[in-house]
């Protein structure tokens, strides 16, 4: 285990850190600002301080973003890549430091710290090779000697907001893919994990000034609500991408609406997976109990609801809650630990209310359902059985319950999943084809997010991560999903001599 001031000081972190950075420098603490205290969940201690951003130091970061904004622009997207391509590199160096720190500051185990930080280094693989993949498209023009064809633009500077939860791949999956694009990105990071991002900042700042750049990837920390909703209002972002809650997610899309600017969101899931009559139960079990308990519930593709046949219920049930009292909780970098605490006393204390609720309906508790009496912030991982109609079960709570119900039909089981407000992740367990491609069909699973025989959390990058409903609509890391940082344009070139107008209009002929 590597001692927490050798992290902090491999990392580039001082006892107290300014909270803002374009590259060119950090902002000061001139003013006498606050300090805001980072806290290791597992033992409610402070770890740093840093000093959060003023309305000036956002503006001059905001300033200096757009000034870089058009320059990189310009720079081929090739060349583009190989900046990334540095900074992927230079992510893999400080891995393990980075890791810990990510354990350190927000309570993951370790092996997930680690598995964050190679999110970071493949999603820096994935738009190296993107960088030469803004693929646009040719069209047939109804004109003679016309050629018609779209391209894609860099969209301007970007901002993106992020949770505590992923404190640093969340970031890169939109950085690296809008640097890429073209763009540059201002990151306002959870004041629940400002380490994290200082530390990501360093290594960022050190591989621009090597290159030659600054301003392409920026900093912004703050602890005062009317500075986000300044950065969310300025109108010189065209694009916010913001990760969190879904009432916090409705007042940023009306806000950059007002101004009709763009979002991007990644909200609540309420994930579900369907476990059949012919489903393979040990890898069901290991796959929920990754997905309930991983990250201590914490991960918006958190598996919160299970439901299950009727006539396998006590089987998968028995074989789950024997699995739950094996679970190690601790210290989350202590080898052997599976579940590290929740992030501060306010998730404790949602914990607590939402299992008294669900009890209160009628709910059953089948395993956990206590807050454990030790320094830090932990809780049991907790099953209860439930109805899906209950409007605990509709809500998503980051912490680990997990509710479970029976079905009868396949039908059945696809209205309950279905019938939550949230669409983000789902995930059924069959070992019938017909029943399988009918989960996957349009009739079948809402979710944006459709697996089969695995569970709903652990999203590799290659794909388009995101959802629909409550959700929020978004979509980042793989696929397509470079075009939302980018502006399409349709062009048409007329290589003739003649000037025919389309829908064989005449005009003063």
């Amino acid at each position: 285990m590597i001692p927490t001031q050798t992290v902090l000081r491999d990392l580039g972190i001082q006892a107290v850190n300014a909270g803002g950075s374009t590259g060119s420098g950090w902002s000061s603490n001139s003013s006498g600002k606050t300090l805001m205290q980072s806290i290791n969940p597992t033992t409610g201690e402070g770890i740093a301080a840093v000093a959060p951003c003023s309305r000036e130091d956002y503006e001059r970061i905001a300033k200096e973003s757009v000034e870089a904004f058009a320059t990189w622009r310009l720079v081929p997207a090739p060349k583009r890549g190989e900046l990334v391509r540095l900074i992927g590199q230079a992510l893999r160096e400080k891995k393990d430091q980075l890791g810990t720190l990510v354990s350190l500051e927000v309570g993951k185990i370790k092996a997930e710290g680690d598995g964050e930080v190679q999110e970071m280094i493949d999603m820096a693989d994935f738009a190296v090779g993107q960088a030469r993949m803004l693929y646009g498209a040719t069209m047939q023009s109804e004109r003679p000697a016309h050629r018609m064809s779209e391209q894609w633009h860099p969209l301007g500077p970007i901002g993106v907001i992020t949770a505590f939860n992923f404190p640093v791949a969340v970031w890169a999956w939109n950085a690296f893919i809008a640097a890429i694009a073209g763009d540059t990105v201002i990151w306002k990071p959870s004041p629940k994990a400002t380490l994290c991002a200082v530390a990501v900042q360093q290594i960022c700042n050190r591989v621009m000034q090597q290159q030659g750049y600054q301003g392409i990837f920026s900093l912004f920390i703050a602890n005062q609500t009317d500075l986000a909703e300044h950065m969310v209002q300025d109108r010189r972002l065209p694009l916010i991408s913001f990760t969190g809650s879904v009432p916090v997610g409705r007042r940023v899309a009306s806000a950059v609406g007002e101004r009709l600017g763009r979002t991007l969101l990644e909200l609540s899931g309420n994930n579900a997976v369907i476990v059949d009559d012919t489903a393979d139960l040990d890898m069901a079990v290991r796959a929920v109990l990754f997905g309930a308990v991983g990250t201590a519930g914490q991960r918006c593709t958190t598996t919160r609801r299970l439901i299950v046949h009727e006539s396998r219920y006590d089987e998968l049930i028995g074989k789950l809650v024997k699995a739950y009292a094996q679970v190690h909780i601790g210290n989350p970098l202590e080898p052997n630990v599976l579940m590290g605490p929740l992030i501060d006393q306010q998730a404790v204390e949602g914990y607590r209310a939402t299992l008294e609720e669900a009890q209160k309906e009628g709910g059953q508790l089948l395993c956990g359902g206590h807050v454990l009496n030790r320094p830090g912030y932990f809780v049991e991982p907790t099953i209860v059985r439930a109805q899906n109609t209950w409007p605990v079960v509709q809500r998503e709570t980051f912490a680990p319950i997990l509710y479970v119900m029976t079905f009868q039909t396949l039908d059945d089981a696809i209205a309950m999943q279905n019938n939550v407000p949230q669409g983000l992740s789902s995930a059924m367990f069959s070992n019938d084809i017909r029943r399988t491609g009918h989960f996957l069909s349009a009739s079948g699973s809402d979710c944006g997010i459709a697996n089969i025989n695995i569970g709903t959390s652990g999203a590799e990058i290659g794909g388009a991560f995101g959802g629909e409903k409550e959700t929020g609509g978004g979509r980042e890391a793989g696929s397509d999903a470079w075009k939302a940082y980018m502006r399409r344009q349709t062009n048409t070139i007329n290589w003739g001599t003649e000037l025919p107008l389309a829908q064989g209009i005449k005009f003063g002929e």
